[in-house]
């Protein structure tokens, strides 16, 4: 595959940095917070994000396993955000070639349906059980989840960036 031009080469990704992140955003979408109108899933962001830039270690087995820790932990119904991480990775990985085609803005604008689709099926499966509508805020969820995509980016890349290399003979 014939890179962008500007893109840099980047080292390969550890597996303990890819599950740890994970990790840690799964302890961030644990944090009792209450019930905050517009809280963002760092999980979804991180998942996607592992997803488009590996897709071969993580994928929608990962995706639904999260989903299923995260039911538990919310005492949702069980496989509600196992469904929508599911779909929501298997859509991201369907689309990584064309969405690293984008810079990072653009790549935010690309996963805004992504994730109004993953929080438009956990809605209507809290719907389907009998839950009230939560209102406008669901809306400020997705939106802040393609906000947070250019520092989770950044964040996230950082370790494998490679160290700039004053050698000009060297062709890579």
């Amino acid at each position: 595959m014939i890179m962008p031009r500007g893109q840099q080469l980047l080292l390969p990704a550890r597996p303990g940095f890819i599950w740890g992140s994970l990790l840690v955003a799964l302890m961030l979408d644990l944090l009792p917070l209450g019930r905050l109108p517009g809280m963002p899933d760092f999980l979804a962001v991180v998942l996607v994000f592992w997803a488009i830039h590996q897709p071969r270690r993580v994928g929608m087995a990962a995706a639904f396993i999260f989903g299923l820790l995260l039911d538990v932990h919310q005492a949702a119904r069980l496989g509600q955000h196992a469904l929508a991480y599911t779909v929501l990775i298997y859509f991201a990985i369907m689309l990584h070639r064309r969405i690293l085609w984008f810079g990072l803005p653009g790549q935010a604008v690309q996963l805004l349906p992504l994730f109004a689709a993953a929080h438009a099926i956990t809605t209507v499966l809290r719907l389907i059980g009998g839950a009230a509508l939560p209102g406008w805020s669901l809306l400020l969820a997705p939106v802040l989840e393609a906000a947070l995509w250019w520092p989770v980016s950044v964040l996230l890349l950082a370790p494998q960036r490679r160290a700039p290399d004053p050698d000009e003979n060297r062709p890579l």
